[in-house]
């Protein structure tokens, strides 16, 4: 059985514990108290993940980071959702790298600054980050008009990765997707349709947070 450590306000620990969902894969979550700074702990650090980061899977022996590089493992290992050819598993591979460097990146950051972050954001740091939201958005918008998942005619591990965050509720960010970009909330809906998603605080540890700012 897969260990999952993470927790539930982490859209990183969403995207593999939804995409083991629809492996039909059992594991096992192992709570991560992040917002009570578990993962500063230099032991943690020590043995669980350098990185000072979630999620972190255990599969056996062998233990993985980043979710990028876990989506990945596991789409290789169980011959699921990584694209069917060379062609798709390399723009699999470069729309997961656009979602780590900037459609996540942002965002993720953006909605922590709002909802969980211990003192009130920097209203021109807010500004940045949205103008940067705006544009990475504006590239998935136009993109998903033409298409129904992110890569190819199925959905691949590109479609977990980048809609994790948006999953959210849109309180946490204040960025109302359904409203600005009706491409992307239509691919979400297709998402959502996908045999194991449900709610990420209703899948993952921990308890709600309510926004603070």
């Amino acid at each position: 059985m897969y260990r999952l450590h993470c927790f539930s306000q982490s859209g990183n620990s969403f995207k593999v514990a939804f995409f083991l969902r629809a492996l039909h894969q059992p594991w096992e979550a192992v709570f991560v108290d992040y917002m009570n700074g578990l993962t500063r702990d230099a032991s943690w650090r020590e043995q669980v993940n350098e990185m000072g980061e979630a999620p972190v899977l255990e599969d056996g022996r062998r233990r993985l980071t980043q979710s990028g590089a876990i989506l990945s493992y596991l789409a290789r290992k169980h011959g699921a959702f990584g694209g069917r050819d060379d062609d798709e598993q390399q723009e699999v591979l470069r729309w997961l790298l656009y979602d780590n460097h900037k459609f996540t990146s942002y965002f993720a950051t953006y909605r922590f600054m709002k909802a969980f972050g211990a003192s009130a954001p920097d209203p021109a740091i807010m500004a940045f980050l949205k103008s940067r939201i705006d544009a990475a958005f504006a590239i998935a918008e136009k993109h998903l008009a033409t298409r129904a998942f992110i890569v190819g005619e199925a959905p691949t591990i590109a479609d977990f990765s980048m809609s994790a965050y948006l999953f959210y509720p849109p309180e946490e960010s204040g960025y109302q997707v359904a409203q600005s970009h009706p491409n992307i909330a239509a691919w979400l809906d297709r998402v959502r349709a996908i045999d194991g998603w449900a709610p990420p605080y209703e899948v993952l540890p921990g308890e709600r947070i309510l926004p603070k700012w």
